[in-house]
């Protein structure tokens, strides 16, 4: 089945409440390998002046994450995800993610499109804090490769 156009303008409900932990920003700096010490000590993140360890900015990927799930889960959406690649990602941040943040994502699908007999499929995750302030826009192109 092909990916479903009536997806495009689709938004889904808001995932549950991701809070951020400064063990989980240290692990994930360590893995894309951030050396700033913003990222591992809360006081060099302190003196930069933020109120606990900084994210890198990948780091919007593990909250976008849950948004994505919902997409792929979708009955109706055709999208097959052993046939799913990475096109692109990208991020629009109105601020730093900083552990103990509680973060709130919600996905709206803003563009499919068909290219050689396979869908890109583009959903942008925004990203909310408990506050109700806009911290970031993760913004993915999900490649659904065709029939062979």
């Amino acid at each position: 089945m092909p990916v479903n156009p009536e997806l495009q303008g689709r938004v889904f409900p808001p995932v549950v409440p991701y809070l951020v932990g400064r063990e989980k920003v240290r692990e994930f700096s360590r893995a894309v390998f951030a050396t700033s010490a913003i990222h591992f000590d809360p006081n060099a993140a302190a003196d930069s002046g933020y109120s606990d360890v900084v994210a890198p900015p990948t780091f919007a990927v593990v909250v976008q994450e849950a948004t994505l799930a919902q997409l792929l889960a979708e009955p109706d959406a055709g999208i097959d995800f052993t046939r799913v690649v990475h096109g692109d990602q990208r991020f629009s941040y109105s601020r730093p993610i900083v552990a103990g943040d509680e973060l709130v994502a919600t996905l709206a699908v803003t563009s499919i499109k068909s290219l050689g007999g396979h869908a890109m499929v583009t959903a942008e995750s925004t990203v909310l804090d408990s506050a109700g302030a806009h911290v970031v826009t993760a913004i993915s192109t999900l490649v659904v490769r065709g029939d062979a």
